[in-house]
């Protein structure tokens, strides 16, 4: 029986920008330069690349709505918890509880590269840019 025609896929599109954010240690906060990242076949996610010195980029993959519902409360659940700040940041603690890293980013710059995310892949549209064809090969489909 033949197989019905599959929609193909919109082009892939992406933003990348550097962004200036705070890492927390016991006794301060230290700037690091990191890269915000979006493609449009992992439309439900960001990256956040935190450049540390010497060393390869540290890469985390973040629901994007996820980081809209935590600049307006606490929320999250498992290795990834979001809550704004009084002074206008997004505090994230990344990785198990006992050994995480806080990091502090500006709400208003990470919200405007989120909404930009949500202008190349609408709400309700991210199946439409996803790509089945690896997943349906590696079953045997």
């Amino acid at each position: 029986m033949p197989q019905p025609p599959v929609a193909p896929l919109p082009a892939p599109r992406g933003l990348v920008k550097p962004m200036a954010m705070d890492l927390f240690t016991a006794d301060v906060a230290v700037r690091i330069d990191t890269t915000v990242g979006y493609d449009s076949r992992d439309p439900h996610a960001l990256s956040i690349a935190f450049h540390l010195l010497g060393e390869e980029p540290v890469v985390w993959r973040i629901d994007r709505e996820m980081l809209l519902a935590g600049s307006l409360g606490p929320t999250g659940d498992g290795e990834v918890h979001v809550r704004p700040t009084p002074d206008g940041g997004l505090l994230l603690r990344l990785g198990p509880a006992a050994q995480c890293a806080v990091v502090r980013c500006e709400q208003e710059a990470i919200g405007r590269f989120v909404r930009e995310t949500f202008v190349l892949v609408p709400q309700g549209t991210e199946e439409r840019h996803l790509d089945w064809g690896p997943l349906l090969a590696s079953l045997g489909h």
